[in-house]
């Protein structure tokens, strides 16, 4: 007798087979055909050119406070020192990030240090996302355009309006009846 050899061939291994092969096809897709979404991410106090131009030495913590607003840090360990950190994350955008530090002498400004910070409308400006300029849309309609659309036809006259029934001359109570 001749033994005759069977070889079974599962059926798991013939989808595991499909599927390896049908992912390393998306291995080819260009990095960039899909993105995430990324949610725009706004931290910190902004504080603008403006803001800081009004701060003078000699100001009390109550003025600084009434200019800029409550600090995002203040330390116990450096409890006259007022840090104003400012940071936004937008897809599309570039991450844009504001540092401004306020130092006290007792309960009177002495110091003030920052980055160059932009003024509100430099600020407004750079959160838009940079567009591509095409021709805007010819908005001109030529003279046939103006007669098409003025010349009524017979058919489409206004028809006269159906009679409306009359207003009843009383109406319920609004609140029930006393008792």
């Amino acid at each position: 007798m001749t033994a005759s050899l069977i070889f079974r061939f599962p059926s798991a291994w013939l989808v595991g087979l499909v599927l390896s092969a049908g992912l390393a096809g998306c291995g080819s897709v260009h990095q960039d055909t899909f993105k995430p979404y990324v949610p725009e991410v706004v931290q910190g106090n902004f504080v603008s050119k403006e803001q800081r131009q009004a701060l003078r030495p000699g100001m009390v913590k109550a003025q600084v406070r009434d200019i800029l607003g409550t600090p995002l840090v203040s330390s116990l360990f450096h409890a006259d020192r007022w840090d104003y950190v400012f940071s936004i994350k937008r897809q599309g955008v570039p991450a844009q990030s504001f540092r401004l530090m306020v130092v006290f002498k007792g309960d009177v400004l002495d110091q003030i240090e920052s980055d160059l910070l932009p003024s509100e409308s430099e600020f407004a400006g750079r959160l838009v996302r940079p567009r591509a300029t095409g021709q805007p849309p010819k908005l001109e309609a030529t003279e046939e355009d103006l007669k098409r659309f003025t010349a009524k036809k017979p058919q489409e006259a206004e028809a006269p309006r159906p009679a409306l029934a009359p207003l009843p001359s009383s109406y319920p109570p609004l609140e029930p009846a006393a008792r």
